[in-house]
């Protein structure tokens, strides 16, 4: 007699389920069978998987939104520039450039030595960068790189009514 293929099993959500374990070796089928029986079912599993996918995207939706907010208020109070490129870049670029300023800000004065009018001067080369592709490259950099970073910046990263090009 051959060891059997179809298991019934009754998954730890409560439901039952024939499984066709041909596919594993014939020893490893009880112990297969086990496991399963420990784990929800398939259709259950998507499911919690799937509204917690759901949960996620609304708790990040909600959370970019309120980034977006504190960066566009920044922006404002900053007399930050507008940025230009496509629709789509626009609102991670500012969100990019909020994130690395203030990170510099820390970096330079608050931790730093640095003054005020250096701040003023830095401040003044962000100005000038409006591509908003050029503050999503650099999201992940470090503030206190922020001026060399701005001083390395392309002519084409300046912006196109920019007065300090």
């Amino acid at each position: 007699m051959a060891v059997r293929t179809q298991w019934t099993i009754t998954h730890d959500c409560g439901h039952e389920v024939v499984h066709d374990l041909s596919n594993r070796p014939a020893d490893k089928r009880a112990g297969f069978a086990r496991w399963l029986a420990a784990k929800d079912c398939t259709d259950c599993w998507k499911a919690a998987r799937d509204a917690d996918t759901e949960a996620k995207e609304l708790w990040f939706s909600a959370k970019r939104a309120e980034e977006q907010q504190a960066a566009a208020e920044w922006a404002e109070r900053f007399d930050m520039p507008p940025l230009e490129g496509p629709e789509k870049a626009l609102d991670w670029g500012e969100r990019s450039r909020h994130k690395l300023m203030i990170a510099a800000h820390t970096a330079l004065v608050v931790e730093g030595t640095w003054d005020e009018a250096d701040w003023a001067e830095l401040e003044e080369k962000a100005r000038a960068i409006t591509r908003a592709g050029w503050w999503i490259d650099q999201r992940d950099a470090e503030g206190a790189d922020l001026l060399e970073l701005l001083d390395a910046a392309a002519e084409s990263d300046r912006g196109t009514e920019n007065p300090h090009r």
